[in-house]
């Protein structure tokens, strides 16, 4: 059986995730796809809108076959570093494909870019330092370097989301001189960053999101499947939220204001005198919003500064994270669900496996485990005590979702 790989977050799952899904077994001719995804908090510093296990049922329930976690570890960070961790963890599972979603669809595009930056490192890497000291932020410093060593643009541009992705999943395959060909989707009608639902099926997560923070979920309807739109609905009966930033900013607060300076400069992305700003906006902030916007620099993007926030709360430190990143190969792949097809491929390639593969969390041991409970009981907080209680509970018995 051959398998694609994918790596996602599904802040929900909407329609262009299932187009993707659909594309990548369909390009890559595979019998299984496999999605790694992001537990608890996310690539851009947020906390899920729903839990992972409700992510896991809407995978399931429109494609996907078989779904395993990607640890807080990988999934808060920058792009190189969350690309590495993805890719590790789909090899492990032996996949043969992976896709990833672009505006260019044409992955030779991508093998032009990857010899592109290979070709032009050291000046490119200059580039990035020089506009460092101009006050940049790094994305910002990235993507001007990229201009300047690339002035006439023909070469796939590093400045959308989903090329910077998609290049650093092909530079991870390199890197680590994995066996797994690349392909990608075109990404259909909807650009990452629109804010606003369109009439058509698809529709940007970043607006999706938006309508659901807004209290608007009837609007989002018809930009979802069915099945993973009951879910959410679902979700939020249940637990009477969906998660977002502003859930957990009295925590955040509380956490920030009874911390010591010394020991702020000790969580994990926290640089250059940003304990001390943080300790005075925190102090005058009304919301996570205000918070955002009295934080936020021309050097420190939005993102990285809510990554930063996720590290505060989770009371991630550097040398934790340092310790988790320097293993060779991940610890462990939890697996979160998987259908009658997954669980033929899991039996099927168990032993070409070097790494455990994981029903229940209290066989997961080491540092990514650690940092993953902590982070998944932080998570849960913003739960009725009973609830929340309960869910913790659970975490350490909750077998993996079986799809049929």
């Amino acid at each position: 059986m051959k398998a694609v790989g994918i790596v996602v977050e599904y802040n929900p799952f909407h329609n262009g995730h299932h187009f993707q899904v659909t594309k990548a077994r369909q390009i890559t001719n595979a019998d299984v796809v496999i999605a790694v995804m992001s537990a608890s908090f996310l690539q851009r510093g947020e906390p899920a809108i729903v839990s992972k296990w409700f992510r896991t049922q809407m995978a399931l329930a429109c494609g996907v076959d078989i779904v395993i976690e990607l640890p807080y570890i990988y999934s808060t960070q920058k792009a190189e570093t969350f690309a590495n961790g993805a890719i590790s963890l789909l090899a492990e599972m032996g996949v043969n494909f992976i896709n990833f979603g672009s505006e260019s669809g044409n992955i030779q595009d991508f093998e032009h870019l990857l010899t592109f930056m290979r070709q032009n490192k050291v000046a490119f890497d200059r580039h990035v330092k020089e506009n460092m000291k101009l006050g940049y932020s790094y994305p910002r410093a990235t993507s001007t370097a990229f201009t300047q060593l690339n002035p006439d643009c023909d070469t796939l541009s590093l400045t959308e989301p989903n090329n910077i992705l998609g290049f650093h999943y092909m530079k991870a395959i390199q890197d680590q001189g994995y066996s797994i060909q690349a392909t990608t989707t075109l990404r259909r009608q909807a650009h990452y960053h629109d804010q606003q639902i369109s009439e058509g099926s698809i529709a940007s997560a970043t607006s999706i999101r938006q309508a659901i923070q807004n209290g608007e979920l009837s609007e989002i309807k018809h930009v979802m499947p069915t099945e993973s739109y009951q879910l959410l609905k679902s979700y939020k009966q249940t637990y009477s939220l969906l998660h977002t930033w502003q859930d957990y900013y009295d925590l955040l607060q509380y956490k920030v204001l009874s911390t010591p300076v010394t020991h702020l400069r000790m969580i994990y992305e926290c640089e250059e005198g940003l304990e001390y700003r943080v300790k005075n906006v925190s102090k005058r902030a009304t919301s996570f919003s205000d918070w955002m916007q009295q934080l936020k620099t021309k050097r420190y993007t939005w993102t990285r500064l809510q990554r930063l926030a996720t590290h505060i709360l989770t009371n991630t430190t550097k040398l934790e994270m340092k310790e988790a990143l320097s293993q060779q190969t991940p610890e462990y792949i939890r697996l979160l669900g998987m259908n009658t097809l997954g669980q033929a491929y899991l039996n099927q390639s168990k032993k070409n496996r070097s790494v455990p593969l994981i029903t229940k969390p209290a066989k997961a041991k080491g540092i990514t485990a650690f940092l993953e409970e902590r982070a998944t009981n932080i998570y849960l907080s913003p739960l009725s005590s009973e609830v929340r209680r309960k869910e913790m509970s659970e975490q350490f018995s909750r077998h993996p979702i079986i799809a049929h």
